[in-house]
């Protein structure tokens, strides 16, 4: 009987098994792993836990040793205490600060995704240097432009309005490099030839046949921008006032007291703040993870 001949550059077939063993070990995660990984999760957790903590009890909490790890029942209380407060606005500057990030975020999905499969699938002259120029306005600090386009809204008259904090942002390089990166993967040539023989226009492949591929990067894309939109602070609190606040502007009016501050009133004003974008994140959570695991798959 003869031996069947090996395949030059495979293991003999003896050898498999071990081969299949070690590099599944390879990928099983250590004790070690594990511990590392609550470790993240509790410090990454844990200030989120202690303003809710903080935000439910009274001033002293802040400075007991041991701090306190449960929470108390004063959280409504101190609530509705930043929620009437007419300096800060709170309430006006939840508002603000909903409108402000929906907008700026439904506009940078939009975009970005319109321009990323243009970037990704269609050819026109000058596409490579376009892309650069959009790829170099990402080293550019936000605080560079700050003095300038402050002195644009002087001239359009945009001070204390919040077109002053949405039209400036309505489009973002990272977003449209980051559909584009997408888009070369997740969409097929051919998908894109099938709908033009079937006579679909640009605009209705980009509707009916891209955005739905791109939805897992959209969403990550939303998310991020939402948060970075509903976070910023530097630039709200430049071009606006305490009477048309953002949250984060708000929270800002509640940590400069004029004789001390009242620090449960500003860990209550945080902990409300972040109830929503932990709403937005249980909403398109799924499709982040769905987004992760399907890009892992391709690659």
């Amino acid at each position: 009987m003869t031996r069947p001949r090996s395949v030059p550059g495979t293991p003999p077939p003896g050898k498999k098994g071990r081969v299949r063993s070690a590099s599944a070990a390879l990928w099983e995660a250590s004790p070690l792993t594990y511990v590392a990984l609550i470790i993240t999760i509790v410090l990454s957790i844990f200030p989120i836990v202690w303003s809710f903590i903080v935000a439910s009890r009274e001033n002293s909490a802040v400075t007991d040793i041991p701090p306190p790890l449960t929470p108390g029942p004063n959280f409504f209380d101190n609530a509705s205490r930043v929620l009437a407060n007419t300096d800060a606005n709170f309430v006006y500057g939840l508002i603000n600060s909903a409108i402000v990030s929906s907008c700026v975020t439904l506009s940078v999905v939009f975009f970005s995704t319109l321009a990323g499969f243009a970037f990704a699938k269609l050819k026109f002259k000058g596409k490579n240097a376009l892309l650069l120029i959009i790829i170099l306005t990402m080293m550019i600090p936000t605080q560079v432009n700050i003095i300038p386009l402050y002195l644009l809204m002087v001239k359009f008259d945009w001070t204390n309005t919040l077109q002053a904090v949405i039209v400036p942002f309505l489009v973002k390089g990272f977003g449209v490099f980051m559909i584009r990166q997408y888009a070369e993967s997740a969409i097929s040539d051919e998908l894109i030839e099938a709908a033009r023989v079937d006579g679909a226009s640009t605009w209705r492949t980009y509707w009916s046949v891209v955005l739905p591929a791109l939805r897992p990067a959209a969403a990550v894309l939303g998310l991020l921008t939402f948060m970075e939109t509903w976070n910023d602070f530097l630039w709200p609190y430049v071009v606006l006032n305490g009477d048309t606040p953002t949250v984060q502007v708000s929270l800002n009016i509640l940590a400069t007291g004029y004789y001390k501050t009242d620090y449960v009133q500003v860990f209550t004003g945080t902990a409300l703040a972040i109830v929503p974008l932990l709403l937005v994140f249980i909403a398109f959570g799924r499709q982040i993870i769905g987004g992760i695991m399907e890009g892992s798959v391709k690659a």
